[in-house]
Order: C-alpha cells, then sequence, then structure tokens
C-alpha cells in the first residue's frame, strides 16, 4: 500500500553543523540526497528532513527567507513512544547544541520542544494511547 512521505525543507546557516547535530540525535543521513549545499535527514520511513544551505533555499522560493532565530516560521512535532523517549530526544538535541524550549505536561499528553542550531523549533510529543484510541 502506498504511504505518502513528507519532506520539510528547512533553509539552514552550516550543513555540515547540522548534518552532526541530527545524527547526533540519533537520525540518519541519506547519502544518495545528500550534497555540500543540503542533507537528507530520515527521520522515519515517511519523514525526511530537507536541510538546504540558504543559497540552495533560494532556488525553490521567491519570498524572503525567514530568520528562524527570530521569528516562528513553522512548528515541527514528532511524536514519541514515551515520555522517557520525548526527555531523551530533547536532552541528546541539547547536549548537540540545541536549545531547549518549552515543556507540557497534561498528563495524557506530554512533550517538550527545541531549537535547532538555527533556530527551527521542533517539539517532541507522547499522547496515552488510551487516550488516542478512545
Amino acid at each position: 500500500m502506498y504511504q505518502q512521505m513528507i519532506f520539510v525543507n528547512l533553509a539552514v546557516s552550516d550543513v555540515d553543523a547540522s548534518k552532526k547535530f541530527f545524527t547526533e540525535l540519533g537520525y540518519t543521513i541519506n547519502p544518495q540526497f545528500t550534497t555540500d549545499d543540503c542533507a537528507c535527514v530520515v527521520i522515519s520511513d515517511t519523514i525526511i528532513a530537507m536541510l538546504l544551505g540558504t543559497a540552495r533555499y533560494r532556488d525553490f522560493t521567491t519570498k524572503e527567507i525567514a530568520d528562524s532565530t527570530k521569528t516562528s516560521e513553522v512548528l515541527l512535532c514528532l511524536s514519541a513512544e514515551s515520555r522517557a523517549e520525548v526527555d531523551a530526544v530533547v536532552d541528546k538535541a541539547v547536549a548537540a547544541g540545541g536549545t531547549a524550549g518549552r515543556t507540557q505536561d497534561y498528563g495524557t499528553m506530554y512533550g517538550r520542544s527545541f531549537d535547532d542550531l538555527d533556530g527551527h523549533t521542533w517539539e517532541i510529543m507522547w499522547m496515552d494511547p488510551a487516550q488516542v484510541e478512545g
């Protein structure tokens, strides 16, 4: 069966530093779609982050590129299997040079966020499966 994929394209100031950052979080780089000016970060079988150097990103848009350290352009949210996984991912991000963001704890839903090296905000969220299912 066909599974739709999402390719999140983000402008980054240093492709190599961004590759290092995301591999330290446990994600892999697909070398087939990685060049000097972009990195293909495999988050899951259906989620790919394309980290594009600013000049390469300009090839895809005529709009001004947001300075994500000052402006919120998008909130990226990834699910986690447990509260412990939420903490582990965010802790790895901070150890790799990211900045810790908000923690949200609603009992049946728990999440934390971090900003990556370029200020893109990533949320990691766990939801109680019993609540999600019904």
